[in-house]
């Protein structure tokens, strides 16, 4: 019966401990479609219990063995009873076991295991619970108990034994129990209890001896001779280095003026021989900097990697500089196929815009001619197709930039919009208002046109402004938008054709027969140089005033840009013929006397013998009335 007992007690405690779940070996990095950590813990449950129940099962085994044993010969029938339940208890293990290893195989994607290291070696990682000490405790105390061993001064492999239990194989030093492993951990292992015991004696024993060896006294002056070499190396380095930045910085001060002559693009000076020099130094000590840390990074790793203790931080600084190479190559070889395929589409793009191109060309030489376009909209609507072919080949090779799929990459693509569209509202108008110009043909490069108060020749017209000369030579910027606000007046546009219609008003008086006035001005026009012959110049008669008569010189030209000329020539022309024929222009507005006053046209022009009209006084004394 007391063994009976004991299997319960054993049962009870081990079956106590199955309830509180091993969530710190469960990896924390399961995806969306594992397992949640309620269901491990059921399955680590589950597990815990099927070993519970085969330890009860093992200690039932051993009483029934024992009494088997201690039965007398002629109690057959008790015999038979104890062999069949001897059968039925190896049965039950034997599916107990296979339902422990299918637990075990759902479970090892998620259960990491706590590992057991030591002198930078993993020795072996453990699983499951044993009594009340979790995974992690027990490996805490194994790593504990190894430590103390390796601080021995003298360490005998043939003192580490493996020592059979009732329910776990030990691993022993002398008197100190290093761990104890059950059937779990050799199911977790996949390998028999005594196999896994003697891998992990092999193991310990293997790592403490390096850990002996290398530190041993011995060991140690070597690696302090090697620690030294590799910081001499290092600071001779870097003095040589030092050296040859001295060497370079003299080497380069005496060549100015000869090699080095300063930057010159064309008839720009961008950099004179000093500040040649001078950035050439710069760079001189920059490598030498570069080159500087170059080494020590370089020597840390080799001075770490030479004692065991740090050997760990030598790997680091190695990953720190290898890790992220890696990644960049790695990244670089997986965006190989993005990047064909960019290249491909703005290959593709460039022979679209090219052929395009082509097409504009040819309109704009008139080779090619299409129904109702002109051929100044050429150039305008290339622009316009381009940038919407090009907008196309971005939206297609957005998906395939690095990074495009990106929250951050996205946020920063809207806030730029959103920069954009609130930033050039007004900048988007004048574009608009450009385009707009452009298919209404109001005017052409070189036109002589009136836009408001302004004007001038037209010298530029861009999407957002459009320029204008005016004959003071004054370059007025005017924007798209106030162009289209107000109202053009083009000079040009049917001057080559038709004629451009110059007119003047002039005010005679009444005295004057009109038919005179027409003779004079039509010969005052046909007199002026840039006038055209045909169709003739006329003349209308525009307003009968109190003192005068309006009359309209009107006049063809094929000059619109040189009216300021033409005018001038005019006036020039229409005074000296009118003083010639004695007639006085009333422009501008005069009030005079004729009684006693002279006549208002120059001196040269009056004839010899003009005597001014003598003042008329009526002396014949008679009243009317």
């Amino acid at each position: 019966m007391p063994i009976f007992y004991r299997a319960f007690l054993i049962f009870l405690f081990t079956y106590s401990g199955a309830v509180s779940a091993q969530t710190d070996t469960v990896a924390k990095r399961a995806d969306s479609t594992a397992l949640n950590t309620a269901v491990v813990n059921e399955q680590l449950s589950r597990l815990q219990q099927l070993q519970a129940e085969h330890v009860a099962d093992s200690l039932k085994k051993i009483a029934l063995q024992e009494e088997l044993k201690a039965l007398k010969t002629n109690d057959a029938n008790r015999r038979s009873s104890l062999l069949r339940e001897l059968d039925d208890l190896k049965g039950q293990d034997s599916v107990r076991i296979r339902r422990q290893r299918s637990e075990i195989d759902s479970l090892r994607r998620y259960v990491a295991g706590e590992p057991v290291v030591f002198f930078n070696d993993t020795l072996m990682r453990i699983y499951s619970r044993q009594g009340s000490f979790s995974a992690k405790e027990r490996a805490a105390a194994v790593v504990q108990r190894i430590d103390k061993i390796g601080a021995m001064h003298f360490f005998s492999p043939d003192s580490l034994k493996i020592v059979n239990a009732e329910q776990t194989i030990d691993l022993q030093y002398g008197n100190t129990l290093i761990m104890s492993i059950s059937e779990l951990d050799a199911l977790w292992a996949g390998i028999p209890k005594t196999a896994l015991a003697q891998r992990y004696r092999a193991k310990i024993i293997a790592v403490i001896t390096a850990y002996n060896d290398a530190t041993s006294w011995r060991t140690l002056l070597t690696e302090a001779a090697l620690a030294l070499a590799v910081i001499a190396g290092a600071i001779l380095l870097i003095y040589l280095l030092q050296k040859a930045s001295n060497w370079s910085e003299r080497r380069i001060t005496a060549l100015k003026g000869t090699l080095i002559k300063g930057l010159r693009i064309k008839n720009y000076e961008l950099l004179t021989a000093d500040r040649s020099v001078g950035v050439l130094i710069v760079v001189a000590n920059l490598i030498k900097w570069i080159l500087a840390i170059v080494v020590v990074y370089l020597a840390l790793p080799l001075l770490f990697g030479i004692f065991p203790w740090t050997e760990g931080y030598s790997v680091k600084l190695i990953g720190y500089f290898l890790t992220p190479v890696k990644n960049i190559l790695k990244a670089i070889w997986a965006y190989i196929p993005n990047l064909i395929t960019i290249i491909v589409l703005v290959v593709v793009f460039k022979y679209i815009i090219r052929f395009l191109r082509f097409l504009k060309d040819e309109v704009e030489r008139g080779v090619l001619k299409i129904p109702g376009f002109y051929t100044d909209w050429a150039n305008p609507t290339f622009q316009i197709i381009r940038i919407m072919v090009l907008a196309f080949m971005l939206i297609v090779v957005f998906p395939y930039l690095p990074g495009s799929g990106s929250p951050i990459f996205k946020g920063v693509s809207v806030f730029v919009g959103v920069l954009f569209t609130f930033g050039s509202a007004g900048a988007l108008g004048n574009v608009v208002a450009g385009l707009v110009l452009t298919y209404m043909r109001a005017f052409r490069i070189g036109d002589r046109v009136k836009i408001a108060d302004a004007t001038g020749d037209i010298i530029e017209r861009s999407l957002l402004v459009t320029r204008i000369r005016t004959i003071k030579n004054e370059v007025i910027s005017i924007p798209n938008s106030m162009v289209m606000s107000n109202h053009t007046v083009n000079f040009t546009v049917e001057a080559e054709t038709k004629g451009l219609i110059i007119h003047k008003t002039v005010t005679i008086g009444y005295d004057i027969p009109w038919q005179r006035v027409h003779e004079l001005l039509l010969k005052a026009a046909t007199k002026t140089t840039l006038i055209e012959p045909e169709p003739k110049p006329f003349v209308l008669q525009t307003s009968l005033e109190d003192f005068y008569v309006a009359y309209e010189i009107n006049a063809y030209t094929k000059h619109a840009s040189k009216q300021a000329v033409i005018y001038s020539e005019l006036y020039q022309n229409v005074l000296d013929i009118f003083h010639e024929a004695g007639i006085e222009v009333m422009s501008p507005h005069f009030h005079a006397v004729r009684d006693g006053s002279v006549i208002n046209i120059p001196t040269a022009n009056l004839p010899k013998d003009y005597v001014a009209p003598g003042i008329k006084i009526d002396s014949s004394g008679s009243k009317k009335g």
